[in-house]
């Protein structure tokens, strides 16, 4: 298994849709497992196969105390959406440190293929189902800053590309 690089906001990439996977083999796998290490390396519940610039509709979640339940969704699609919403704070691990309210449905139930290829459907709420929607979003290339406000988006792209600067200074004086 192997870390991967985790794409930041604003990066272009970011904004690609991604394509079906369509059949399950040994490649995919491998990129399931690299994500989960990923994620969990990046103290994340969710990772979407475009944040790590693979443009694929792959998905990895885990919401579990444990972080031992992944939940893996390849080709996903939500099949049901409840007609409450709730507003939560979202964070995103190509966002780092920033932390915003987005309204999302309270429910949904996604179908997809496990990482075996076969096709099941699953209802979820709370926190699984704020990340779904949240990952699923990535696979369009949409990043959860597009629903804030114009202001807050182009501040949060300001501090984004300053962070990336310094990183990148302090690398370079490394």
């Amino acid at each position: 298994m192997a870390r991967l690089t985790i794409l930041r906001y604003p990066d272009p990439r970011l904004h690609k849709v991604a394509r079906p996977v369509g059949m399950v083999d040994a490649r995919i796998r491998r990129l399931i497992d690299d994500m989960l290490e990923t994620m969990y390396a990046a103290d994340g519940v969710g990772l979407a196969a475009t944040q790590v610039d693979v443009h694929e509709r792959v998905i990895v979640i885990d919401t579990s105390q444990q972080r031992d339940q992944p939940l893996v969704l390849i080709d996903p699609e939500l099949v049901w959406r409840s007609d409450e919403l709730v507003v939560n704070e979202e964070g995103c691990l190509s966002v780092p440190e920033i932390f915003e309210k987005v309204q999302r449905h309270a429910a949904v139930t996604v179908a997809a293929l496990d990482r075996e290829g076969q096709r099941f459907e699953r209802r979820v709420e709370g926190l699984t189902a704020v990340c779904v929607q949240h990952e699923m979003d990535h696979l369009q290339g949409k990043v959860f800053v597009e629903y804030l406000s114009p202001l807050k988006r182009e501040r949060i792209r300001v501090k984004m590309n300053k962070r990336t600067r310094e990183e990148q200074q302090e690398r370079q004086q490394a």
